[in-house]
Formats: structure tokens, sequence, C-alpha cells
């Protein structure tokens, strides 16, 4: 198979986008279909495999180049896994994740109006990544990373639910994490 020197990250997400590029190697021109004013595919799937491989699929055959797209969310136990292949449309129309954060506090509540003496409510994130060739051909795997929703948002400017998911063995949120993270990458240059 050829070497890949240009793909679609296929998503709308500038967030999304930007993660997903910086994983990529420098020498690939990274498309963005926003950019282009692609519309997004329905996300009509059950999982988060079948909606990755719809994205990816649909601006693979509209580009005729490879692809890569993710589908990734939230699943709270208490809540029988929602939002589920649902997280981003939790955030309404505009994509604004302090009104998904809010239902997801909302519907614990509604769930158990003491949730917040719980010691654990158990969730996981879940992301399922897909290539799409133009040929057809097709990879796809999913990740998982079990851990549990905290009481009150941590950390500012977050990213979707990051500030309220505490990985598992870990004191912080997603989003406390990843500022560690980045303060270390930025006194090491």
């Amino acid at each position: 198979m050829k070497k890949i020197d240009k793909i679609v990250i296929g998503t709308h997400n500038e967030g999304k986008f930007k993660e997903i590029s910086g994983l990529l190697p420098s020498y690939i021109k990274k498309i963005s279909p926003k950019k282009l004013n692609l519309p997004s595919p329905e996300e009509i799937g059950s999982t988060f495999k079948e909606n990755s491989k719809i994205k990816a699929k649909f601006f693979s055959e509209k580009l005729s180049l490879a692809c890569i797209s993710d589908d990734s969310g939230l699943e709270i136990d208490i809540l029988s896994g929602s939002p589920g292949i649902y997280s981003s449309r939790w955030a309404g129309p505009n994509n604004n994740f302090d009104i998904a954060i809010q239902k997801v506090f909302d519907e614990l509540s509604l769930k158990n109006q003491n949730w917040k003496q719980e010691k654990i409510i158990s969730a996981q994130f879940v992301c399922c990544l897909t290539i799409y060739w133009p040929n057809g051909k097709c990879i796809s795997g999913t990740g998982f990373i079990k851990g549990k929703i905290t009481h009150e948002k941590k950390g500012a400017n977050g990213f979707v639910y990051d500030p309220i998911f505490m990985p598992n063995n870990y004191q912080e949120t997603f989003l406390e994490i990843k500022k560690l993270i980045t303060d270390q990458m930025h006194l090491k240059k």
C-alpha cells in the first residue's frame, strides 16, 4: 500500500482536529472537512465504531483520500451508559459542554438526589478511531479509560467532559492532567 502523505481528519470539531493532527507525523498534510465547507454525515450508528466508520467513509469518499475519524464519549454506569454515543449531542447545537456537564449532573440527581455523597460514580471514556481508504479498506480500534465522575468541575477551559472525569488511580481530572502535561512541555522548551 502507498505511503500516506495527506489525510482527512474526519471532524468539524476543532479540538478533535487539533488532537488527532498532533498524533500524526508532521510530514502528513492534514485536511479539514470544516475548512472545505463539507457537511458532516448523519451519525446513525448504534455504536462508537459504527459512527466512527460512517464519518471516515463519508469524508474519504467525498475527497478520494484516506480519512481518520473518531467517535468518542462518556459512559456513566448509574445512567445505563448515557450519554454514550450521544455525548456531543448533550452539548446542544452550539457544542456547549457546560450545558452537557450540567445535564450529567441533572441526570445523576434524577437517578439519586444524594449522588454527591456517593464515593464513586463509575464511568468510562470510550474512543473508536477508524481509518478508511478510498478503495474501501477500513481499520478500526476502540479504547477505554475507566474512572469516575467528580462532584464538581475541576480546572478551567475544559474540553468536553474532561473537567468532571477522573481516571482510576488519579486524583486529578483529565483536564487537570492535561494542564500538568502542557505545563511540563512548556518547561522543557
